[in-house]
C-alpha cells in the first residue's frame, strides 16, 4: 500500500541579500522532512550552509537548539536578522561546515549545500554562484558533508542532506555507508528546471547527465549514525 507524501511546507518569508540562496523547492523538500524526523524539544541541531536561515528557523519552531554555519558573512547576517524576525533564538557562526564547531556533537544535522554541476571544478569565492556550483560533478560540498557528518552526530543521530539526482544519489548512499551511517532516500521530487541549469543544458547533455530537458530530479538523504 502507497501514502501519498504530505504536502511541502508554505514558504516563509525571508530576506535573501543578493549572494544568498533564496529557499526553494529544495529548501521545502528538507524542511519537510525535518518536520517529519519528529525534532524533540531541546534537540541540538545543526544546520550546514544555512543560508537565509530557513532551515534553521523551522528547526527552531519545533523546540530545537540550532546553530547555524555559513562561510559567507552576507548568509550569516541575513541568518541572524531572519532568526530575529521569526522570533527564534539561533546561534549562527560563521565557518567552513563543521570547522566552525569543532568537538561538537548534534542530534541532528541538515544541509542543503551547493550542489550544481559547473563546467569547472573551480569554485566561485563570490558572487550568486557561490550558493549553487560544485564542480563538474556536483558534489565538491556534498562529499565533505558526507565525510564530516559522522564525527558531528551523536550515536543514533541523524543526517538530512538535500541535493540533485545530478549529483549521483547512489554515490551519496555509498559514501555514508563507507563512513559507517545507515544511508535511505527519504524523499525526493521532480521539479521544473531553473534558470542555472537551462543555461547549461548544452554541457549537462554534453556530460550525459541530463536525461530529462524539462525536470529535475531532487533527492533527500537520511544517513543514521551508528
Amino acid at each position: 500500500m502507497t501514502t501519498e507524501a504530505p504536502p511541502l511546507p508554505a514558504p516563509t518569508l525571508l530576506i535573501a541579500p543578493p549572494g544568498v540562496y533564496r529557499p526553494q523547492h529544495d529548501t521545502r523538500l528538507l524542511t519537510r522532512a525535518l518536520c517529519r524526523e519528529g525534532v524533540a524539544p531541546g534537540s541540538q541541531v545543526l544546520d550546514l550552509g544555512t543560508g537565509t536561515g530557513a532551515l534553521s528557523v523551522a528547526a527552531a519552531r519545533l523546540g530545537a537548539r540550532v546553530t547555524a554555519v555559513d562561510i559567507s558573512w552576507r548568509a550569516v547576517l541575513a541568518a541572524r536578522v531572519n532568526a530575529l524576525a521569526a522570533r527564534q533564538r539561533i546561534v549562527v557562526r560563521r565557518g567552513d561546515l563543521t570547522d566552525a564547531v569543532p568537538g561538537r556533537l548534534f542530534d541532528l544535522v541538515v544541509s542543503n549545500p551547493p550542489y550544481v554541476p559547473s563546467p569547472t571544478d573551480r569554485l566561485p569565492r563570490r558572487g550568486p554562484a557561490r550558493s549553487w556550483d560544485a564542480g563538474r560533478d556536483g558534489r565538491a560540498l556534498v562529499d565533505r558533508i558526507c565525510d564530516a557528518a559522522p564525527s558531528a552526530l551523536r550515536p543514533g543521530g541523524a543526517l538530512l542532506l538535500v541535493h540533485s539526482g545530478l549529483c549521483g544519489t547512489d554515490a551519496t548512499l555509498e559514501r555514508l555507508e563507507r563512513a559507517g551511517m545507515k544511508a535511505t532516500v527519504a524523499d525526493r521530487a521532480l521539479i521544473p528546471l531553473g534558470p542555472v541549469l537551462r543555461s547549461r543544458l548544452p554541457w549537462l547533455r554534453h556530460e550525459g547527465l541530463m536525461t530529462d530537458e524539462n525536470l529535475e530530479e531532487v533527492v533527500v538523504i537520511r544517513a543514521e549514525h551508528a
